[in-house]
């Protein structure tokens, strides 16, 4: 009886943690797919329902009202600031059908860095490539603090930019305050950007190829 509990087939274990394996990441992604719409459905019904009202100061008294009753009722993590964040990501991606796209590929937290982010071209350019190269957390954020939209923009090969963008911005030897000086007007800046995403894309399918 004893022989038949041992695993005498390793590769029937490594199928079976393959498995549960799969199984708790795809729980995970729904989780977050769930949580991510939570917190938009909650920062559209803030602001439609709250800040459409004109008195100054009152938006911010309902939202402080409502985090104390929330984290009341459910506990830490509905505080005032977590209700802004959700009111900036209804704000800044307003269309649901954007929204379930991007929640089923990219983590709150990925939203959470991005949604801060004033400038619109900006914003999509990590967004889209974020969710292109599936950059985990940290490494979103060492490309925003490494300036990759900067020096996308200023380069005169953007895709060759994106290869390499764990350069330092000291080795450039231009400083951080320039790029906000010498960047191409919006137009030529959008062209580039997009050039660098189109050049991700076009390598998704070797990398596909690569995983099997």
């Amino acid at each position: 009886m004893s022989d038949l509990l041992s695993p005498s087939d390793p590769a029937l274990l490594g199928d079976l943690r393959q498995l549960i394996d799969g199984a708790r990441t795809r729980a995970a992604q729904a989780v977050n797919a769930e949580i991510t719409l939570l917190y938009w459905q909650v920062g559209k019904r803030i602001r439609t329902d709250i800040l459409k009202h004109e008195r100054a100061g009152y938006g911010l008294e309902i939202v402080s009202a409502l985090s104390r009753q929330l984290t009341a009722a459910y506990g830490k993590g509905w505080g005032s600031r977590q209700l802004h964040h959700c009111l900036r990501f209804a704000e800044t991606i307003p269309q649901l059908e954007i929204v379930n796209a991007l929640r089923t590929q990219l983590t709150w937290t990925h939203l959470r860095q991005v949604i801060g982010i004033d400038d619109s071209l900006k914003r999509d350019f990590y967004l889209e490539m974020c969710r292109l190269e599936k950059w985990s957390t940290r490494q979103l954020q060492e490309r925003i603090d490494s300036m990759l939209y900067e020096r996308t923009a200023l380069s005169k090969q953007p895709e060759e930019t994106i290869r390499h963008d764990l350069a330092l911005l000291r080795d450039s030897g231009i400083h951080v305050a320039e790029y906000l000086t010498v960047l191409p007007p919006r137009k030529l800046l959008a062209e580039r950007l997009h050039r660098s995403i189109e050049a991700a894309r076009a390598r998704l399918p070797k990398a596909q190829e690569d995983a099997l």
